[in-house]
């Protein structure tokens, strides 16, 4: 479920995009430390919420979040046409403002890659607190706010094991990054949104059956 919510997300395309402009490694460490920062804070709020409120509601709740995304993604699917990824132009246009706001022009490119390179001759832990490293860990982790694939590991984990749904959502958050950082541009211009929003929406549609036919323990 996290793999078919994520691979044509705004993360994805924030992460191909950063991976085109810098070092692919501090991109990847980045959007994957965020997103599994996030994961567990998500699963964490799930696997509270029956001590908040009975098991049979936040049965009843999940299973009404799975048929809302399932609706909401289907809705979505049958909107967009088969052009060009309009989230993809939108991201790429953020971040090119987001550049220019911070004074990042091209001009500066040439003295940025002498910085980098100076910056892997370090140690390996003092990379992470590269402002590429912040700039990918907060895109991501500040874009998953409000997702419907951070809902739904919430729901998750508050009708199933916390565990098993954070190894899930990881292990789909790493596949989905990495293919962004090493496929790039090209690859997520490539990626049908319709075509992805139509089986996400599917696939909510069906754990929201499963989830509806399952009693409460």
């Amino acid at each position: 479920m996290t793999f078919v919510s994520e691979i044509g997300d705004k993360t994805f395309f924030a992460a191909a995009i950063l991976a085109m402009r810098y070092p692919r490694r501090l991109v990847l460490a980045g959007c994957v430390s965020a997103l599994i920062v996030m994961t567990i804070l998500s699963a964490t709020v799930g696997w509270a919420a029956p001590n908040l409120i009975s098991r049979k509601w936040t049965h009843h709740i999940t299973t009404l979040l799975f048929f809302g995304f399932g609706l909401w993604s289907l809705w979505d699917g049958f909107k967009q046409g088969g052009g060009e990824s309009e989230e993809l132009a939108e991201v790429e246009a953020e971040l090119d403002s987001d550049l220019k706001a911070n004074g990042k022009a091209t001009k500066d490119n040439n003295s940025k890659i002498e910085d980098e390179n100076k910056k892997q001759n370090r140690p390996f832990l003092t990379q992470f607190f590269s402002p590429i490293f912040l700039k990918a860990f907060s895109i991501n982790f500040f874009g998953e706010f409000g997702d419907k694939s951070q809902l739904a590991t919430i729901g998750l984990a508050a009708d199933e094991n916390p565990f098993g749904v954070v190894l899930g959502g990881i292990v789909a958050q790493l596949l989905c990054t990495t293919a962004a950082v090493i496929g790039g541009k090209s690859l997520a211009s490539q990626i049908s949104e319709r075509i992805v929003a139509l089986s996400g929406g599917m696939l909510f549609i069906i754990f929201g059956i499963q989830s509806f036919l399952t009693s409460v323990e």
